[in-house]
Formats: C-alpha cells, sequence, structure tokens
C-alpha cells in the first residue's frame, strides 16, 4: 500500500523542519506538513507555561500536562484523518515520551501505512544550531538528542550531523512507496 504519512522523530534542533521543506520540493506530489511546533503555536496562550499545559524550564527541560496530553491526542487524530482522506501529510515531532509517543501514533494510524523517521543529530551540533537560532530554552537540544529516540522502531534513520537536508530528504524520499 501506498505510504499516506512520514512521520519524522528528532530532538529539538536536530533539522526536522529543514528536511520537511526539503521533503516537500523534492517529492514529486504534493505533501501537507505539520509539526509539533505549530501545535503548541496554536495552544491558548494560557496553556504555554502552564502544568497542565506545557512548560518549558530554563535548562530547556520539557514538561507536559494532562491538558495537552488531550488537545494532542484530538490534534494526532485530525493529523490522521486528513491522511484518510487521501491528503500526503510529512509530521515533525518530538517523541518525549519515547516509545509511548510513537505508539500514541501508531494507534491513531490504524492500518495507514507510514514510514517512520529518526532524524538523530549530534548534541553539541544541535546545541550549536539551538544557540543560532535563538527561540529555544538554551539545553533542550542536548537534552533531546539521544533520549527522544529510546525504544523507537524506525524504517529509515538519517543524520544530519554532517549531512545536508537535501541529501536526507532525497535518502526519505527514495523509501516513500
Amino acid at each position: 500500500m501506498t505510504t499516506r504519512m512520514i512521520i519524522l522523530n528528532g530532538g529539538s534542533s536536530s533539522g526536522k523542519s529543514g528536511i520537511v521543506r526539503c521533503l516537500q520540493a523534492v517529492l514529486p506530489d504534493p505533501w501537507l506538513a505539520f509539526g509539533c511546533d505549530s501545535f503548541v503555536d496554536a495552544l491558548p496562550a494560557k496553556m504555554q507555561a502552564s502544568d497542565a499545559g506545557i512548560e518549558i524550564a530554563q535548562d530547556g527541560e520539557v514538561r507536559i500536562g494532562a491538558e495537552f496530553r488531550a488537545l494532542e491526542a484530538a490534534w494526532t487524530e485530525g493529523v490522521v484523518a486528513m491522511a484518510r482522506a487521501g491528503a500526503r501529510i510529512i509530521v515533525d515531532d518530538v517523541f518525549l515520551g519515547g516509545a509511548a509517543s510513537q505508539e500514541r501514533w501508531r494507534k491513531a494510524l490504524g492500518e495507514l501505512p507510514a514510514l517512520w523517521v529518526g532524524v538523530r543529530c549530534e548534541s553539541a551540533i544541535a546545541a550549536g544550531r539551538e544557540l543560532a537560532r535563538g527561540d529555544r530554552a538554551e539545553g533542550m537540544a542536548a537534552m533531546q538528542a539521544e533520549a527522544v529516540h529510546e525504544g523507537i522502531l524506525y524504517d529509515l534513520e538519517v543524520d544530519t550531523s554532517h549531512t545536508e537536508s537535501l541529501a536526507c530528504a532525497r535518502t526519505i524520499a527514495a523509501r516513500v512507496g
């Protein structure tokens, strides 16, 4: 069956967003992109920096509350529903909960075919990108670099430490069936 979703998982500043833009450019059909950052941006302001929503500590630790999880589940189901309706979807996510995060997606997907992609980046390089971005809590990239991959099963992994986004996107595109 044809891949309807590509799900990229990697830590903050690992290069997922760049890969997504390149994938949209190199894949022959149109693919919609949805990321965890846009989901967080869509939350009401009162849920950002809230123990019920999402809190990002000064050291980069991310804490997620029950209201966040409920809305995230609805968002996940909605993204999958678009794929079921015929859209091709690329998801840019950070599996803070490790295998439990992947399982939430698997449950929502059911039998819908997805390509699971791990996006890795050396901790020091991701930390440098984080610093250059200026929109992340310092320490988040280093904290997430390996932790988000624990217990995750991928179809493919790419490493942006020394490989450009376009090359990673071409590797992923070659696996889309």
